[in-house]
């Protein structure tokens, strides 16, 4: 099942990318190329990709377990991440600056991902609407 293993898949990815971001803000902000100039930029840098990133983790660990929530999981990845990678795909082409990997890979990572996880909630759709 695509779904199940898309699901797993990210949590393990967000779950653990997330924790090390919330323990050591520095990691991330060293592989995007950013600096952390105050406290300010500590706080956001552990939030935004030790807790958000650990949040979605553990919502997709709940729908991978839950038949109640595994479409919203789904669901959660298509547009969450879906968004995320349009975002990042824009910046990209807008910015004259050299790109790194560490962005194209990521938008591979979210591209595939998205991909995945909404042909699982098409479906999931389907297999209800079948006799």
């Amino acid at each position: 099942m695509p779904g199940k293993f898309i699901l797993a898949l990210s949590s393990l990815v967000f779950i653990s990318y997330g924790l090390v971001s919330l323990i050591n803000p520095a990691v991330p902000a060293g592989f995007a190329g950013l600096v952390i100039t105050n406290g300010n930029a500590y706080a956001e840098i552990g939030s935004m990709y030790g807790g958000l990133q650990t949040g979605i983790g553990l919502y997709c660990l709940l729908a991978l377990f839950s038949s109640e929530y595994y479409r919203g999981g789904l669901a959660v990845l298509v547009i969450g991440l879906g968004m995320l990678a349009i975002a990042r795909l824009i910046s990209a082409l807008v910015t004259s600056d050299p790109l790194t990997m560490y962005t194209w890979g990521a938008l591979i990572y979210e591209a595939v991902t998205v991909m995945i996880a909404a042909i699982a909630l098409r479906q999931s759709y389907n297999s209800v609407a079948q006799p």
